[in-house]
């Protein structure tokens, strides 16, 4: 006989997953295989930038089935994606628990062309789509630039509106906040010093005190629109670039213990 003053034995209550949305660069995306472990449902946002998000697609691009140029399947999409102006609906469509922006990728040079705005990446530049009529009369909108700044900063408002007046309100928003490496450790386990001018991809040289102060600009103005948001970051000290990273030596390719100090903030807030 079922006894009705026994108290209720408590349901034991399966964890609940996080759909993690990364809006940014390899520097978040890493962490998972560095810290050996493999997210359940991740939505992962590259080779764009705030301006770019909200600006009106590309009129006139066409872009191939396969990655030309050598370029990734995964690379190709996300420079796809930024011609395309398709990562905002597919942000919405992810439905995520969290969403973690690192400004990383705000490296790259932005295009002007057709009116509207692109990212000047890497896999656009090999992907051969610059020789189309749709990029005639495209101009450079340096990254460091004063003009840039005043874009992003406006595109940063844009964001922090766009994620209050939509479902993504309900979504932990974390700032994976970063500098570029002034140093690295090499093969031997030495600490070197890197020139200050360095290169962003093959021809496109960058210096990293003009980056560092860029960071140092846009992560706190970023948070200052999303007073929820909350950061993660290592301590200065782990912010050491590895000859050994798995995709080779730059200012933004850090020592695993870096990975692992963010993982520990990440793991805190849920992710």
């Amino acid at each position: 006989m079922l006894n009705l003053d026994c108290p209720a034995i408590p349901c034991r209550k399966e964890p609940v997953l996080s759909k993690v949305a990364i809006v940014g660069s390899c520097i978040t995306r890493d962490l998972w295989p560095i810290v050996g472990a493999e997210p359940s449902d991740l939505l992962y946002i590259s080779r764009t930038s705030l301006p770019s998000l909200f600006a009106q697609p590309l009129e006139g691009v066409e872009t191939a089935q396969e990655p030309p140029g050598g370029l990734g399947v995964f690379t190709h999409r996300a420079m796809v994606n930024d011609l395309k102006k398709r990562a905002l609906a597919a942000l919405i469509a992810h439905q995520p628990t969290h969403i973690i922006f690192d400004f990383i990728d705000e490296r790259l040079d932005l295009l002007s062309v057709g009116g509207t705005v692109v990212t000047h990446s890497w896999e656009l530049d090999v992907s051969g789509y610059l020789s189309q009529p749709a990029f005639e009369g495209a101009s450079t909108i340096a990254r460091t630039s004063p003009a840039c700044e005043l874009l992003w900063l406006q595109a940063a408002d844009e964001m922090a509106a766009f994620i209050q007046s939509t479902p993504l309100r309900d979504a932990t928003v974390i700032v994976h906040e970063a500098q570029w490496a002034t140093q690295y450790r090499d093969t031997a386990g030495a600490i070197q010093d890197f020139t200050d001018e360095v290169e962003i991809f093959q021809g496109k040289p960058a210096a990293i005190d003009d980056h560092n102060a860029m960071l140092a600009l846009y992560q706190p103005a970023f948070r200052a629109r999303l007073p929820k948001a909350v950061s993660v970051a290592a301590p200065r000290e782990l912010q050491l670039a590895s000859v050994d990273h798995r995709w080779g030596l730059s200012p933004f390719h850090y020592v695993d213990d870096y990975y692992r100090e963010v993982w520990t903030g990440l793991k805190a807030l849920g992710v």
